[in-house]
């Protein structure tokens, strides 16, 4: 039987968190539409009392192909014909 995860998540107290707000109270990973996510939450205060903060970060970026261009401006791809002797 195989359960379904998608757009559910899991956290989990911060052990080694830091003095100071930058590191958050709790970590975890989560699915949305399909996509899988790194998830933080912070503890914070409000004027109606305490509530979190969430902050989502997937976990592979997409990254567009583009060429690697050399000095010279030729693409590092391309083969060099020009021998050097």
């Amino acid at each position: 039987m195989q359960i379904d995860r998608e757009n559910t998540g899991l956290l989990f107290k911060n052990n080694r968190k830091r003095e100071g707000k930058q590191d958050p109270n709790y970590q975890g990973e989560c699915n949305i539409a399909g996509q899988e996510f790194y998830m933080n939450a912070w503890i914070k205060d409000g004027q109606a009392g305490k509530f979190m903060s969430f902050s989502f970060k997937p976990k592979q970026q997409k990254q567009d192909p583009k060429p690697h261009v050399v000095a010279g401006g030729k693409d590092s791809a391309e083969p060099d014909d020009e021998i050097p002797f």
